[in-house]
């Protein structure tokens, strides 16, 4: 296995917090951009930045609505982004299992 096998939109340590914090969620749900931003404790421009990279590659799904007069950004992995993930993880553990000699 070798470093080009990393998928480098995931790699990047931003990008990976995002991708595995909303992994770990059910499948289907969500978080809101500012729960995002408190949990990760990025920038709000940030954060803007790596969702982007991670929504252009189809990795996110973003959905914007109100509550009330308040707007709300959502964000949810989808199946490619699980996907990805998934690759990336095995990936990874093979490269440790590598340099471990086993």
């Amino acid at each position: 296995m070798t470093a080009e096998a990393l998928d480098p939109l995931i790699h990047a340590p931003a990008r990976l917090r995002i991708v595995a914090t909303l992994a770990a969620l059910p499948e289907g749900d969500a978080l809101s951009f500012t729960r995002l931003q408190d949990m990760l404790e990025l920038t709000p421009g940030n954060l803007i930045t790596h969702l982007r990279k991670l929504e252009d590659a189809g990795y996110l799904a973003c959905t914007k609505s109100f509550d009330g007069r308040v707007p709300k950004t959502e964000y949810k992995l989808t199946a490619a982004g699980r996907k990805a993930l998934e690759r990336y993880l095995s990936h990874m553990e093979a490269l440790i299992l590598a340099t471990r000699g086993k």
